[in-house]
């Protein structure tokens, strides 16, 4: 099935996408597709999902909320999880990255981040940056950070130091509230917090390449009314697949990008 992009979202799209100047027309030419759902498999309910990964067979997901946070691993078949570490309790856990045998993870208003061996979910360092912390992936090269505005951040994995940024733009308009990222074949997908929208990014120039609309995704009567935002994005570059879920969903799906 394939959706197209409703009114309200774009309205609530452009009004966020520009502190200076309120437009209420959606961004000019750029494309917006669609979804297939290719399969699906169960998801905790009560993980608020704020980072997703997927690498050499293996999920990872990292979850927010004051005194709930964690990081875990979750077999994807049957969303069990088979292994995970909380942070301690003032820490509200947000988007996690692997590089290598390093999983890193930010949190949201503490200005600090984590670094853990991969293996054993050992923490094994930790590092500060001077803005919120909301999504995180990389590259190969550098980890790439969000913070809730429309600019990205390339960090050095090892120092942390901040390499380069770039503003997120969709015809000359800022595109804010980026949060949960993924870097998939050469572009960075970001979640836009509070809404069904996926923005394609091209990561030299910020310049958002396309839209994909995750309205209905999760059908009415497959809700409980616990669920909130759209959030969560894992590329299986292997297999070729993009996963996807949101935050206290029921479902985890593997989706099929298609145009409109």
């Amino acid at each position: 099935m394939t959706h197209r992009l409703p009114l309200c979202v774009l309205v609530l799209l452009a009004a966020v996408s520009c502190r200076s100047e309120v437009h209420t027309a959606p961004p000019e030419r750029t494309p917006v597709a669609g979804f297939e759902i290719v399969q699906s498999w169960p998801h905790d309910p009560s993980a608020f999902t704020q980072g997703l990964v997927f690498r050499q067979g293996r999920l990872y997901e990292g979850t927010g909320q004051l005194g709930r946070s964690s990081l875990r691993e979750v077999e994807l078949e049957t969303g069990v999880v088979l292994r995970q570490i909380r942070l301690e309790p003032q820490y509200f856990g947000e988007g996690i990255a692997l590089r290598g045998n390093r999983l890193y993870q930010l949190t949201w208003r503490s200005q600090e981040g984590f670094v853990y061996d991969a293996t054993t979910f050992e923490r094994v360092g930790r590092f500060t940056y001077s803005t919120e912390g909301w999504g995180l992936t990389e590259d190969g090269e550098s980890l790439i950070m969000s913070d809730g505005t429309n600019t990205l951040r390339f960090l050095d994995p090892d120092t942390f130091a901040v390499r380069r940024t770039v503003k997120v733009l969709d015809a000359g308009r800022e595109i804010s509230q980026l949060n949960e990222l993924e870097y998939v074949r050469g572009e960075v997908y970001a979640n836009v917090w509070m809404t069904d929208l996926i923005a394609r990014i091209d990561p030299a120039t910020g310049r958002v390449k396309g839209w994909i609309d995750l309205s209905g995704l999760l059908p009415r009567e497959e809700r409980t009314g616990n669920e909130d935002v759209l959030n969560g994005i894992a590329y299986d570059a292997a297999g070729d697949r993009l996963f996807v879920t949101g935050k206290l969903w029921p479902k985890l799906f593997q989706i099929r990008v298609v145009p409109q």
